[in-house]
């Protein structure tokens, strides 16, 4: 019985890391889509989130027939429980690929403003999300807790970089009239990648529950920086 178990275990965690690659592949397309404004990567992406949808609720379900079959405790309980709420925050990261897929098939504009383009440093929030994802998925594959906690540190980024974009959209709308609906969906894309960031910290917090049974989520020094940011 014991056997089983791990092997349904080990099946579970292969099923969750297919879907981590799959997301990660949806948003290293939603990044070429935006930055080549290429419809086509935008469709496939599309397409492809019905795969990510498939893969969620496979998930869920093998997860609520396992706690149901084998009632588990202990490491094995903590890695259920970690790998559905995983499942979900990737779900969301696919919801948000195929937002800025989206973006990119309604926009009228087939080529960005390279002066725009590197004002908003678009590509340093794209590879800061990418790094967090691939990082985050080697911590899981290697149980590795200090990797996931020093992971989740490059949220920071994602949130400078958001913050920021709001100056830099404004003023170019201003001088370019034009492009004030391109400077709209330029706004939503990097709220969804900040929220991305967001989701791959509840990531980073998952593992390491699951591995140390710690729960960093709202921390002293996550609540100060909240109670800074919002003077």
């Amino acid at each position: 019985m014991v056997k089983f178990i791990e092997t349904e275990l080990e099946d579970l965690g292969r099923e969750v890391d297919q879907m981590w690659t799959l997301v990660c592949n949806q948003m290293e397309q939603a990044q070429h889509a935006v930055l080549e404004m290429d419809r086509g990567a935008a469709q496939q992406i599309m397409v492809r989130e019905r795969r990510v949808d498939a893969f969620e609720l496979k998930i869920d379900s093998d997860v609520e027939d396992f706690i149901a079959l084998y009632t588990p405790v202990a490491v094995d309980l903590r890695y259920v429980l970690s790998m559905l709420k995983i499942n979900t925050d990737l779900e969301r990261i696919g919801d948000y690929a195929d937002g800025i897929a989206r973006f990119v098939r309604d926009s009228d504009v087939d080529r960005l403003d390279p002066e725009l383009v590197e004002k908003l440093q678009i590509k340093t929030m794209f590879s800061t999300v990418l790094d967090m994802f691939k990082e985050l998925q080697e911590a899981l594959r290697e149980e590795d807790a200090g990797k996931a906690t020093s992971v989740a540190d490059k949220d920071d980024i994602l949130d400078r970089l958001n913050r920021a974009s709001t100056g830099v959209l404004t003023e170019y709308a201003t001088a370019h009239k034009e492009a004030i609906p391109l400077c709209i969906g330029f706004g939503s894309v990097f709220r969804k990648l900040e929220r991305t960031g967001d989701h791959l910290t509840n990531i980073a917090e998952e593992i390491v529950f699951y591995i140390d049974a710690k729960v960093i989520k709202h921390n002293e020094a996550q609540m100060a920086a909240k109670a800074k940011e919002a003077r």
